[in-house]
């Protein structure tokens, strides 16, 4: 199974934005790279909580939603 490209905009220039990251963190490549990995985390932990607030009827069983939803209405 093949993986699709994802969308990116014509103007999108994947050193340049290389570079912006690194120039953004005082030029270390290093601290770029920490700070992109918290990045990636932080949207994750998003993905997650949406995906457990998507309805079983609308993600038409693609994500495992929990059945019991008590604590949804606290």
């Amino acid at each position: 199974m093949t993986q699709r490209m994802a969308f990116r905009p014509a103007s999108f220039d994947l050193e340049d934005a290389a570079d912006q990251a690194i120039a953004a963190c005082g030029g270390d490549a290093r601290e770029a790279l920490k700070a992109l990995i918290v990045a990636n985390g932080f949207l994750e932990a998003q993905v997650e909580e949406l995906r457990a607030s998507i309805s079983a009827g609308y993600s038409r069983g693609r994500f495992d939603v929990p059945r019991d939803r008590k604590d949804w209405y606290d």
